[in-house]
């Protein structure tokens, strides 16, 4: 059943149009001021960053997709070689068909074979947490890729729509607290594309997280993905309720500016995350990487690792020319350079009591 599930998805998305209908990340609200006289050349551009401990060669992370199949296999295969290629992080999807059926563990170790040392983040479900899983269950998918990291997903709206879903969250920041004492490694609250109030934000930050993956609104929507599966499924009741929480969500963008308000704990931006400029936006709100999946998943199946290398080094030549344009020698400086928020943005911002706080910010790094 979770086999199929996992085949389900990734086929689901591949396939069909799964983005947000009328939901924008609302990085079209944020422009980067040009500078036509910048004091560095391209060249001298560092997009080295350091994530949790880690080094990357750039503040890009292949964010968690899949696992527990054949197919999921060879998809973690040429991810996990291209990251290791190019220096940069990737999660890999929910561990919990592994736990359930070890035999499936191959698909999700491949990663750590095939790229030694790279940032590798590991992934649990918060409903597994509530519904019996703990630290001996985070200590196998953990040891199974030898991960630096693990991300607990945060995925609501996707288990409450879901045909077989588990909706289950009563207490589930409690059994994250003795996870963060005793695992050993750090903690990623990761959200599936519906994205983190700065209310959640504190709550997470409490919980003993190390970081936070906003996956935010305005990419993938996993209700659409749903809705898909329901219908093909036949189950009717389903598909009507996933298709009416098609849009739900906080937009990428308003999300990295709620959760930055109010915590300095990493943070990774995705969502919708498209080009080097959409990167260079989201690091310059403040973020510390940026996370990519829908389009890699898609150069995966139709090019394979060159497809997907291709991808990156035209990602990172746009995020390189964008801070070349704004005179950013390093993402840190990009974090200093100047903004402009309009639009549904600003309103956003506006209506929630961050904007002001966002430019105060920007003005003491300057």
């Amino acid at each position: 059943m979770i086999e199929r599930r996992k085949i389900d998805h990734i086929e689901i998305c591949y396939s069909y149009d799964v983005e947000f209908k009328n939901v924008k990340t609302l990085f079209e609200d944020v422009t980067l001021v040009h500078d036509p006289s910048p004091q560095i050349n391209l060249d001298d551009i560092d997009l080295t960053v350091n994530f949790l401990g880690h080094k990357l060669s750039a503040p890009i992370i292949i964010s968690a997709m899949t696992g527990g199949s054949n197919k999921s296999h060879k998809i973690n295969s040429i991810i996990a070689s291209v990251v290791e290629k190019l220096g940069i992080g990737m999660g890999v999807g929910s561990q919990r068909i592994a736990i359930e059926k070890p035999d499936l563990s191959y698909t999700f170790s491949v990663v750590r074979e095939l790229a030694p040392s790279a940032f590798i983040i590991g992934n649990l479900g918060s409903a597994q947490l509530c519904l019996g899983y703990g630290l001996d269950e985070a200590r196998k998918v953990v040891d199974m890729i030898n991960a630096n990291a693990l991300a607990i997903h945060f995925n609501p709206l996707q288990e409450a729509v879901q045909h077989e879903g588990e909706p289950f969250y009563s207490n589930v920041l409690e059994k994250v607290k003795s996870l963060s004492l005793f695992l050993g490694v750090p903690l990623i609250a990761k959200e599936t594309g519906s994205g983190f109030s700065m209310e959640a934000a504190l709550k997470i930050c409490n919980a003993g997280f190390s970081a936070i993956d906003v996956a935010g609104a305005g990419g993938t929507s996993w209700a659409a993905v749903e809705y898909y599966r329901s219908t093909n499924m036949g189950d009717e009741n389903s598909a009507h309720l996933a298709y009416a929480f098609w849009d739900w969500g906080i937009p990428t963008a308003a999300s990295l500016c709620e959760v930055k308000s109010v915590t300095n704990i990493p943070i990774i931006a995705s969502g919708g995350i498209r080009s080097g400029i959409d990167a260079a936006k989201a690091l310059a709100l403040g973020a510390n990487c940026v996370g990519l999946a829908l389009p890699i998943i898609k150069l995966v199946v139709e090019r394979g690792f060159d497809g997907v290398y291709n991808f990156i080094k035209t990602f990172i030549n746009e995020l390189k020319i964008a801070m070349f344009l704004v005179n950013a020698r390093s993402v840190e400086d990009l974090r200093k350079s100047p903004i402009v928020i309009t639009g549904k943005l600003r309103e956003w911002l506006h209506s929630r009591g961050i904007l002001s706080e966002i430019y105060v910010r920007r003005r003491g790094n300057l």
